[in-house]
C-alpha cells in the first residue's frame, strides 16, 4: 500500500511538473510572438510614415513641405545608421556603444520630430517660418552625427576586411608554396649536383696538374717519355702544321722519287 501511495505521488509531481514547464513554454512563446509581431507593427508603421512624409514632399509646398523633408531626411539617417551598426555589431563587438549613443541620438530625433509634427498643424505661417530655420538645425545636427558614426562604422568594417583579405591572401601563398614541394626539391638537388660536379672537377684538375708536375720533374733525357705523351696539338695561328710549299705547288712526290733514285748506289765495273 505505501508503494502504491510513493507511486501515485511521483506520478502527481512528475504532472505538476509537466503542466508548469507547459504554462511557462506557453508564456514565452505568447510574449516571443507579441514581441515579433510589435516589432512588424512598428516596422509597418514607421514605413506608412516615411511613405507619406516623401509624398507630402513632393505634393505640398512652402512650408508643410519643407517640414516634411526635414522629418523625412532625420528619419533616413537614423534608420541608415542603425542599419549598418546592428550588421557589424555580430563581427565587431565595440559597435555596442556606437548603437547605445545612436539610441540617445534617437531620444532627442524623437522629441525633435515631435515638435515637427506640432509645428506642421500650426495654423501660424508667421510662427511657422519662425520656428523652422531652429529646428531644422537641431535636426542637421542630429543628422551629422548619425552620419558620422555610420560613416566611421563602414571604414570600420573595410578596414577590417582589408587586414583580414590581407592575411588570407599571405596564407594562400604559403599554402599554394606548399603545394609546389617539387620546386623546392628540384632546386636543392640541382644545387647538390652542380656541386657534385664542380667537386668531381676540381679534383681532375688537380690530378693532371700534378701528373703534369711529375713528367718535367723526370728532365729531357727521356724522350721516349716525351714521345709517348704524344705530340703538342698544333694550333690556328701559331705556324706549326702548316703545309710546305712544295706540297703547295705539287711537287712533293716527284721531289721524293729523284731522291730515292740519287741515293741508290753505282754498279762497279764487272769482272772479265
Amino acid at each position: 500500500m505505501d508503494a502504491f501511495g510513493v507511486m501515485i505521488g511521483l506520478v502527481l509531481l512528475f504532472g505538476i511538473a509537466a503542466f508548469v514547464l507547459a504554462v511557462v513554454g506557453t508564456v514565452k512563446a505568447a510574449k516571443a510572438v507579441a514581441t515579433k509581431i510589435g516589432r512588424h507593427e512598428a516596422n509597418a508603421r514607421r514605413a506608412v510614415e516615411n511613405a507619406t512624409l516623401k509624398a507630402k514632399t513632393f505634393t505640398k509646398v512652402g512650408p508643410p513641405g519643407q517640414i516634411a523633408a526635414v522629418r523625412l531626411g532625420l528619419r533616413t539617417s537614423l534608420d541608415g545608421t542603425r542599419q549598418v551598426l546592428e550588421s557589424g555589431l555580430p563581427q565587431d563587438g565595440q559597435l555596442g556603444e556606437s548603437l547605445a549613443l545612436l539610441g540617445r541620438l534617437d531620444a532627442h530625433a524623437a522629441e525633435l520630430d515631435g515638435e515637427l509634427r506640432m509645428l506642421e498643424r500650426e495654423p501660424d505661417t508667421a510662427r511657422i517660418a519662425a520656428k523652422l530655420p531652429e529646428l531644422r538645425e537641431r535636426a542637421e545636427r542630429i543628422t551629422h552625427s548619425a552620419e558620422t558614426m555610420r560613416w566611421a562604422a563602414q571604414d570600420r568594417m573595410h578596414r577590417f576586411a582589408d587586414d583580414e583579405l590581407s592575411r588570407l591572401s599571405q596564407e594562400c601563398e604559403s599554402e599554394a608554396g606548399a603545394l609546389r614541394h617539387w620546386d623546392t626539391s628540384g632546386e636543392s638537388s640541382s644545387a647538390s649536383a652542380s656541386g657534385s660536379a664542380a667537386s668531381s672537377a676540381s679534383s681532375a684538375s688537380s690530378a693532371s696538374s700534378a701528373s703534369s708536375g711529375s713528367g718535367a720533374s723526370s728532365g729531357s733525357g727521356s724522350g721516349s717519355g716525351a714521345a709517348s705523351g704524344g705530340a703538342a696539338r698544333a694550333g690556328l695561328t701559331d705556324g706549326k702544321g702548316r703545309p710546305s710549299a712544295e706540297e703547295l705547288l705539287g711537287l712533293a712526290d716527284p721531289l721524293a722519287k729523284l731522291a730515292q733514285r740519287l741515293r741508290k748506289p753505282s754498279a762497279g765495273p764487272t769482272a772479265g
